[in-house]
């Protein structure tokens, strides 16, 4: 799933980016970081839960940690409140989710 992680990172960006709207110019440096910092990670975790290794509830809990985390990113830059904080991190999160949904069904 590397290329398609690679379309992923960028959609969840695309859907940061619709949230935060006229703050991206001073929050796109930030969440891309953030998104490419994590990338291993989130290569991790999806592999796992498309092999199976790991289950939805497990995966979902770690999707909800990787959402804090980068709340918590946002929230130190004090750029937008932390309301939009986590409707942004939510938006871009909820985008990985539906793409290991998505990929799942496709291999089942």
């Amino acid at each position: 799933m590397e290329q398609n992680l690679d379309k992923t990172i960028s959609d969840m960006l695309a859907a940061f980016r619709g949230v935060v709207a006229d703050r991206w110019e001073s929050l796109n440096d930030t969440a891309g970081e953030f998104l490419e910092s994590r990338k291993e990670r989130l290569e991790l975790l999806t592999q796992s839960r498309l092999t199976g290794e790991i289950d939805d509830a497990f995966f979902q809990a770690r999707l909800a940690d990787e959402r804090s985390i980068l709340e918590s990113e946002l929230n130190a830059l004090n750029v937008i409140s932390k309301a939009l904080a986590q409707q942004a991190a939510n938006a871009a999160f909820d985008v990985l989710g539906k793409a290991v949904k998505t990929a799942i069904g496709t291999i089942m």
